[in-house]
């Protein structure tokens, strides 16, 4: 029996893997397990390990890696210090990681100095933030890439990575987007006591590369949405360097009735709500995945998503007040253009399950292979 551990540190990342670690419990020849940190152990984060416990999984571990936002570097350290601990006690054959946090690039150093095979979800994208160097770091330390489209395949092949370890399997949220575990939108709605018919989506992280001015582009982008006249369902951003300057100034929405503030939004009810909504408005990645998918309108804010696949017929504005206000004031009547999305067919979970069930994948040589292009 193979032993296969994931590690989650954000809700962002848990709706990735979710599809992944579900099918693989059904299977009589692996045995999962769940390694939890991050912003999942954070009560102002809404404490998301809760939505873990309720998917029922057998083997969960928690640790808490203490994140504060300006120590990314130390919570490395401890992420690395307590996972380590963690695959002693199990002896996983795979460690299964995804994108580009800084507890995912804890999870690939523990695995390639463990000499434990290396599973990277959604390697070879560009965002073009701390996130991507990242995102890279991670990959050249994996063994087997799971790739979300043919473009990210390319540039994995493109540094370095031999053709062998290189799977695309799409992006694993996308199964559970059209799958039938999405609740219904009055359920969505009762369940977080929203009371609008009609409402938009609001996902506005910090930009660690951008620090010394997320300030004023949170100050700024407040203002526009204090002068629009939409209600807004709004998710406070991760926990990167510079939230508390997006959160801080999110204290100005509330008392506001067009604004319901939630630190975290269960994965599928958040799924929902972005399906029946207006638009999205921010820089999170739900607007150049998800929303396309959904057929949302989207405005996407500043540099954060500036590199990544994008398909989607996205209005792009810069921080300023300005631009936002005016991206605002035609988005009732911007028609969204069908798009081509390249992200998989939401079989991700089986395709996922096909190669760790081939033997070929776990005779990948575990010295790693630099192959020229």
């Amino acid at each position: 029996m193979k032993k296969i551990l994931f590690l989650t540190g954000t809700r962002a990342d848990f709706g990735k893997i979710k599809s992944l670690i579900s099918i693989l419990e059904k299977q009589k020849e692996f045995e999962v397990f769940v390694f939890v940190t991050g912003m999942h152990l954070q009560h102002e984060y809404g404490y998301t390990l809760i939505e873990i416990e309720r998917s029922n999984f057998k083997n969960i571990h928690t640790f808490v890696n203490h994140t504060h936002e300006t120590t990314m570097d130390l919570t490395l350290a401890k992420t690395i210090e307590g996972f380590s601990s963690y695959c002693n006690t199990i002896k996983p054959d795979m460690i299964v990681v995804h994108g580009d946090r800084v507890e995912t690039l804890a999870g690939a150093i523990v695995g390639s100095l463990n000499n434990i095979l290396v599973a990277h979800i959604e390697g070879g994208e560009v965002s073009g933030t701390v996130d991507e160097l990242i995102r890279h770091s991670v990959s050249k330390l994996s063994h087997i890439h799971f790739a979300s489209n043919a473009e990210a395949e390319k540039r994995l092949i493109q540094m370095g990575e031999i053709k062998e370890s290189v799977f695309t399997i799409g992006s694993p949220d996308i199964d559970i987007m059209f799958s039938d575990q999405l609740p219904d939108l009055n359920t969505a709605k009762d369940y977080y006591k929203i009371p609008f018919n009609d409402f938009s989506i609001v996902m506005f992280h910090p930009v660690t590369t951008e620090i010394n001015d997320m300030k004023q582009y949170a100050e700024n982008f407040v203002a526009a949405l204090l002068k629009d006249n939409h209600n807004y369902v709004v998710i406070y951003p991760n926990n990167d360097l510079g939230s508390k300057f997006v959160m801080d100034a999110y204290e100005k929405l509330k008392g506001n009735d067009r604004f319901k503030i939630f630190p975290s939004l269960r994965f599928e009810y958040f799924l929902t709500l972005l399906k029946n909504s207006q638009f999205i408005i921010g820089n999170s990645s739900a607007g150049v995945r998800e929303a396309p998918y959904y057929g949302i309108p989207i405005i996407n804010i500043g540099t954060r998503q500036k590199n990544r696949a994008v398909h989607a017929d996205i209005i792009n504005v810069d921080y300023s007040e300005k631009e936002i206000t005016e991206a605002l004031s035609i988005i009732d009547s911007h028609k969204v253009r069908k798009t081509d999305n390249d992200f998989g067919q939401g079989n991700s979970a089986e395709l996922f399950l096909n190669c760790l069930q081939k033997s070929d994948i776990w005779q990948l040589n575990h010295q790693k292979q630099f192959r020229d292009s």
